[in-house]
């Protein structure tokens, strides 16, 4: 994956406030089913399913192990699915998006909340400042630009109209977020 690298040194809290208004991510353990993925994701079970099989984007909190386990998706995990889907719509090929998947899996979810993925229709580039974007551009090497920020305020939008679990069977208790949108469409 062609890369403008940042170590994530001098990141500022306030981008990350407004796009995390609650100051809280979905608990590591908090998953999402398979349906449920595809819906937030925008993407058909036939697609999610091959991704899985195939290690492109497999679930980090519960694979299926034989026949009626459930797969369960982390918030992280979703967001990939979402970025996965974008890429492919624009013509960006599997083997490069594996690629890129690969970079995206090492980072956590504020991290990927920094960066714009930029493409040529091949390459796959990562741009976490606006001076990266203005030298990719410059090149002539960017035709198209994903801003993963975009993907996760348009999932921390509607991930809590979906059923979660928690892998340890624990309950999920309501945040004060989510219990607002729920009183909100109940009436």
């Amino acid at each position: 994956m062609g890369e403008h690298a940042d170590d994530g040194a001098g990141r500022g809290g306030a981008e990350q406030g407004e796009l995390f208004p609650d100051a809280s991510l979905p608990d590591e353990l908090v998953g999402y089913r398979g349906p449920a993925a595809c819906q937030i994701a925008g993407i058909t079970y036939r697609q999610l399913d091959y991704w899985a099989r195939t290690d492109l984007v497999v679930p980090t909190i519960r694979s299926a192990h034989g026949s009626g386990s459930q797969r369960l998706y982390s918030f992280k995990d979703v967001l990939v699915l979402k970025v996965v889907k974008r890429l492919l719509d624009t013509g960006v090929s599997l083997q490069n998006i594996r690629v890129a998947v690969d970079h995206l899996r090492k980072r956590g979810v504020r991290d990927l909340a920094r960066i714009t993925l930029f493409s040529d229709g091949t390459t796959v580039y990562e741009c976490t400042s606006p001076e990266e974007v203005v030298d990719l551009l410059q090149g002539g090497q960017g035709v198209f630009g994903i801003a993963v920020s975009g993907a996760i305020r348009e999932i921390t939008g509607t991930i809590h109209e979906f059923p979660a679990e928690r892998a340890d069977g624990a309950p999920i208790s309501d945040d004060e977020l989510t219990a607002r949108r729920k009183a909100r469409t109940a009436g």
